[in-house]
Formats: structure tokens, C-alpha cells, sequence
């Protein structure tokens, strides 16, 4: 690296004095309008600080001059949205749940706004369309856990599956397995065997009385005798080939080790009731409600 400075022969510029590789570094300032934007920017940054909320806190933040709030601006905007529709909302959280549906402004209305809510909030667990998951249930088919009505579409909405509220649907798949009630043999047995009942192959060696016997002594109970299930316990059909975690045997085999007891939040409190009667009308409508 060169010492001093001299004047480039090309541009007729000084150079740095700094020379890599036989590459001298002009003296070239950075152009007045670049550095007075530079500095623009700079009060800028300090004039948002100020003026608009800006800096974390250990338990808020700075607030700033304005003292604005994206929130607040969608608060406004919602409530703003309630009253452009007014009577026909008032309308809707008064009509009862059949009314709703034979009433075609009150139901494209309960759509509208079901389907807002159920992107919103029920999606990612049964898919934007709703036709569910492994462990989430298909909302398009016409096999319900705990029944498939506008009213008990509803009570399922507000209440949940399995969740802390008093009201929810309370009654879980055993694990059988794992609290010693079945051993291994017995399993594999019941587990086949309930796939007979949906018309599926069993695995070569299997156990058909052994199956029987055990489906008869551990799983009639709540699937009933033909195993055609029980809404009033959550407990699903075996014979409609709908599997909500899958009906091979591999998987059946984990179910009743180990059970099941997945959880759907109870909704009531969260949002609106007129929102909550909109997604049972919505649900409703996709194809499978009774």
C-alpha cells in the first residue's frame, strides 16, 4: 500500500494514498444531495421516534406524541362496519338457527360473515375448505362425533371438545395399552377385527375370535354392538370408512394403546354470539350437516 497521495494520470482526481493489487483508490467525496439525504433520513428517524410509538419497554412501550394505534384504527374500522350493517346483524343474532336457512338474505348474510370467521379461526385445524386432517375432522362429510344438526353444530362451537368450559363434550378413546387393560395380542386381534367391520383386509395369522371377544368386552360399550358408535359419548362409527386418525393397523393399533382425546377450544366468550350462530350456518352449509 502507497504511503502518500498523488494525481491520477486517467481522471486527473488525488488518490488515497491506498493502492491494492496495482488498484489506486480515488479521493471522490460522495456526492452533496447523497449526504444531505443521508442526514435527512437521520432526523427523520429521530422526529418518528418521537412522535409515534416506537421504543420497547420492560412491560410496554413508548408511546409517542400521536399516541397512535394500528388496534385502535381497526377497532374503529370494525365498529364502523357493525353499524353499516345494523339492522340486518340485529336481525341475525335474534332469528333462530332454521330460520336463518330458510330465510335466503339472512343465510348469504350468516355465510358471509361465517365464512370471515371461520378463516379466521377455525382453518388451521380443518383447512380453509374444511375438510380436516389426520386428527381433524372433515366438516364436508356427514359423519359427526357429536352430531351433525344446526344446534348441536353450535353447542360444538361454543362449548368445544374436551376443553375447560363446564358445558364441553366430555368422553375420550381409552388407552387400552398403555393402562394394562389389553396386552399386545389383544390389540393386534380388536385392531383387525375393526377393520373387518368398514369392509377392510385383515393381516394373514389373524385372530377373528380373539377380536370378536375383545370388541365385545372393551369396545361395545361406547361403539355399540355393530359398532355403528354413539354421538351422545363422541364415540365414531367403525363401519362408515371414515377414519379420523387413520385405518390402517398400524394406527389403529396406536389408537387403542394409547387413546385419543384431541381438544376443540371452546369458542363462547371469544367471539361474538352472532358470530358463533354465522359459523353454524356456515358449517353447516358446507355438505355434511344433517
Amino acid at each position: 500500500m502507497a504511503e502518500h497521495s498523488e494525481i491520477d494520470r486517467v481522471t486527473g482526481k488525488t488518490t488515497t494514498g491506498h493502492e491494492w493489487d496495482g488498484i489506486k483508490e480515488l479521493n471522490t467525496p460522495l456526492p452533496r444531495w447523497w449526504v444531505i439525504t443521508f442526514y435527512i433520513t437521520i432526523v427523520w428517524a429521530v422526529g418518528y421516534w418521537i412522535v409515534y410509538p416506537a421504543w420497547p419497554m420492560l412491560r410496554s412501550h413508548t408511546t409517542g406524541l400521536l399516541k397512535y394505534s394500528s388496534r385502535a384504527d381497526v377497532a374503529v374500522e370494525l365498529a364502523n362496519l357493525e353499524k353499516t350493517r345494523g339492522d340486518k346483524m340485529v336481525l341475525l343474532g335474534t332469528a333462530q338457527l332454521a330460520e336463518i336457512e330458510s330465510n335466503p338474505a339472512l343465510l348469504a348474510l350468516a355465510r358471509a360473515r361465517g365464512k370471515a370467521a371461520f378463516g379466521d379461526n377455525c382453518a388451521p385445524c380443518h383447512g380453509s375448505g374444511g375438510a380436516g386432517a389426520k386428527g381433524y375432522p372433515n366438516l364436508n362429510d356427514d359423519d359427526w362425533l357429536w352430531g351433525g344438526t344446526l344446534d348441536q353444530i353450535m353447542h360444538s362451537i361454543q362449548f368445544g371438545a374436551r376443553s375447560l368450559h363446564p358445558k364441553t363434550h366430555e368422553g375420550a378413546m381409552l388407552a387400552f395399552g398403555k393402562d394394562g387393560v389389553l396386552n399386545k395380542d389383544q390389540i393386534v386381534a380388536v385392531a383387525n377385527y375393526v377393520r373387518t367391520l368398514s369392509g377392510l383386509s385383515t393381516s394373514k395369522g389373524y385372530d377373528a375370535g380373539l377380536g370378536a371377544k375383545v370388541f365385545a368386552e372393551s369396545c361395545v360399550s361406547c361403539h355399540g354392538i355393530g359398532g355403528k358408535g354413539n354421538q351422545e359419548l363422541g364415540a365414531p362409527n367403525l363401519t362408515d370408512k371414515i377414519w379420523l386418525y387413520g385405518s390402517d393397523e398400524t394406527s389403529l393399533v396406536e389408537t387403542i394403546t394409547n387413546g385419543r382425546a384431541g381438544v376443540m377450544p371452546a369458542w363462547v366468550g371469544r367471539l361474538d354470539p352472532v358470530t358463533i350462530k354465522a359459523l353454524a350456518v356456515y358449517v353447516h352449509s358446507l355438505g355434511g350437516g344433517k
